[in-house]
Protein backbone atom coordinates (compact mmCIF):
# COMPACT_ATOMS: atom_id res chain seq x y z
CA UNK A 1 0.00 0.00 0.00
CA UNK A 2 1.36 3.52 -1.20
CA UNK A 3 1.94 5.75 1.67
CA UNK A 4 0.92 9.73 1.42
CA UNK A 5 -2.13 11.63 0.26
CA UNK A 6 -4.22 10.03 -2.20
CA UNK A 7 -4.88 12.48 -5.55
CA UNK A 8 -7.68 11.92 -8.21
CA UNK A 9 -7.25 11.55 -11.48
CA UNK A 10 -8.46 14.24 -12.65
CA UNK A 11 -5.85 15.95 -10.41
CA UNK A 12 -3.02 13.89 -11.10
CA UNK A 13 -3.16 13.81 -15.04
CA UNK A 14 -2.03 18.06 -14.84
CA UNK A 15 0.49 17.73 -12.11
CA UNK A 16 2.25 14.94 -14.10
CA UNK A 17 2.59 17.00 -16.93
CA UNK A 18 3.33 20.23 -14.49
CA UNK A 19 6.37 17.95 -13.58
CA UNK A 20 7.85 16.85 -16.78
CA UNK A 21 7.74 20.09 -17.72
CA UNK A 22 9.14 21.90 -14.89
CA UNK A 23 11.83 19.39 -15.60
CA UNK A 24 12.56 21.25 -18.64
CA UNK A 25 12.94 24.35 -17.01
CA UNK A 26 17.15 24.30 -17.33
CA UNK A 27 16.92 23.32 -21.25
CA UNK A 28 14.53 26.04 -21.65
CA UNK A 29 16.74 28.59 -19.44
CA UNK A 30 19.49 27.72 -21.45
CA UNK A 31 17.97 28.23 -24.75
CA UNK A 32 16.53 31.49 -23.72
CA UNK A 33 19.87 33.03 -22.89
CA UNK A 34 21.46 31.31 -26.01
CA UNK A 35 18.24 33.06 -28.02
CA UNK A 36 18.93 36.60 -26.24
CA UNK A 37 22.83 36.20 -27.09
CA UNK A 38 22.00 35.75 -30.77
CA UNK A 39 20.06 38.92 -30.45
CA UNK A 40 22.74 40.86 -28.61
CA UNK A 41 25.57 40.15 -30.92
CA UNK A 42 23.26 40.55 -34.34
CA UNK A 43 22.62 44.45 -32.00
CA UNK A 44 25.79 44.87 -31.73
CA UNK A 45 26.81 43.67 -35.60
CA UNK A 46 23.91 46.07 -37.25
CA UNK A 47 22.42 43.47 -38.51
CA UNK A 48 19.35 43.90 -41.11
CA UNK A 49 16.03 44.41 -39.47
CA UNK A 50 14.20 41.23 -40.98
CA UNK A 51 16.88 39.43 -39.26
CA UNK A 52 16.62 41.31 -36.09
CA UNK A 53 12.47 40.99 -36.28
CA UNK A 54 13.30 37.15 -36.56
CA UNK A 55 15.63 36.95 -33.26
CA UNK A 56 13.45 39.05 -31.65
CA UNK A 57 10.71 36.45 -32.44
CA UNK A 58 12.77 33.84 -31.15
CA UNK A 59 14.04 35.26 -28.06
CA UNK A 60 10.18 36.15 -26.99
CA UNK A 61 9.37 32.55 -28.29
CA UNK A 62 12.01 31.44 -25.63
CA UNK A 63 10.86 33.26 -22.87
CA UNK A 64 7.44 32.63 -23.66
CA UNK A 65 8.63 28.94 -23.35
CA UNK A 66 10.81 28.91 -19.96
CA UNK A 67 8.25 30.99 -18.31
CA UNK A 68 5.47 27.94 -18.89
CA UNK A 69 8.52 25.76 -17.44
CA UNK A 70 8.66 27.77 -14.36
CA UNK A 71 4.88 28.08 -14.19
CA UNK A 72 4.90 24.80 -13.67
CA UNK A 73 7.74 24.34 -11.14
CA UNK A 74 5.88 26.60 -8.92
CA UNK A 75 2.80 24.66 -9.40
CA UNK A 76 4.60 21.56 -8.46
CA UNK A 77 6.06 22.88 -5.65
CA UNK A 78 2.88 23.76 -4.27
CA UNK A 79 1.46 20.59 -4.82
CA UNK A 80 -1.20 18.76 -6.10
CA UNK A 81 -4.33 20.11 -3.78
CA UNK A 82 -3.84 23.47 -6.02
CA UNK A 83 -5.37 21.87 -9.20
CA UNK A 84 -8.22 22.15 -9.72
CA UNK A 85 -10.60 20.48 -12.64
CA UNK A 86 -13.60 20.91 -14.43
CA UNK A 87 -15.78 19.18 -13.14
CA UNK A 88 -15.39 20.04 -9.48
CA UNK A 89 -18.43 22.02 -7.56
CA UNK A 90 -17.59 25.36 -5.97
CA UNK A 91 -16.53 24.46 -2.76
CA UNK A 92 -13.45 22.19 -4.16
CA UNK A 93 -12.79 25.16 -6.52
CA UNK A 94 -12.55 27.47 -3.50
CA UNK A 95 -10.78 25.17 -1.32
CA UNK A 96 -8.29 24.83 -4.38
CA UNK A 97 -7.59 28.52 -3.81
CA UNK A 98 -7.02 29.02 -0.53
CA UNK A 99 -4.40 26.38 -0.75
CA UNK A 100 -3.12 28.15 -3.36
CA UNK A 101 -3.01 31.26 -1.28
CA UNK A 102 -1.06 29.28 1.27
CA UNK A 103 1.07 27.49 -0.49
CA UNK A 104 2.57 30.71 -2.28
CA UNK A 105 3.86 31.70 1.54
CA UNK A 106 5.66 28.35 1.95
CA UNK A 107 9.75 29.33 1.60
CA UNK A 108 10.02 26.38 -1.11
CA UNK A 109 7.60 27.90 -3.57
CA UNK A 110 9.24 31.46 -3.12
CA UNK A 111 11.92 30.94 -4.94
CA UNK A 112 9.93 29.72 -7.86
CA UNK A 113 7.52 32.57 -7.20
CA UNK A 114 10.28 35.13 -7.68
CA UNK A 115 11.94 33.30 -10.70
CA UNK A 116 8.33 33.48 -12.71
CA UNK A 117 8.16 37.45 -11.53
CA UNK A 118 11.58 37.87 -12.73
CA UNK A 119 10.81 36.40 -15.83
CA UNK A 120 7.77 37.87 -17.13
CA UNK A 121 9.10 41.22 -16.16
CA UNK A 122 12.10 40.13 -18.76
CA UNK A 123 9.54 39.02 -21.50
CA UNK A 124 7.79 42.18 -21.00
CA UNK A 125 10.79 44.70 -20.83
CA UNK A 126 11.53 42.90 -24.25
CA UNK A 127 8.17 43.30 -25.74
CA UNK A 128 8.37 47.06 -25.14
CA UNK A 129 11.39 48.00 -25.93
CA UNK A 130 11.84 46.22 -29.32
CA UNK A 131 10.09 47.82 -32.35
CA UNK A 132 8.55 45.36 -34.23
CA UNK A 133 8.07 47.90 -37.32
CA UNK A 134 10.90 50.11 -38.60
CA UNK A 135 10.36 53.65 -37.76
CA UNK A 136 8.58 56.45 -40.95
CA UNK A 137 11.57 58.31 -39.79
CA UNK A 138 14.44 55.59 -39.55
Amino acid sequence: MPLGRRVSKDVAEPYEADRRLAAEYDDRLAAAGEAERALREAQAADAPFDELRELAAAFDKALTAVLAAAEAAERVAMGPKVYTTPGQDAEARRAAEIAYRKAKARPAVRPWTDEVDRLRTAREAHRLSFKTVPSALG
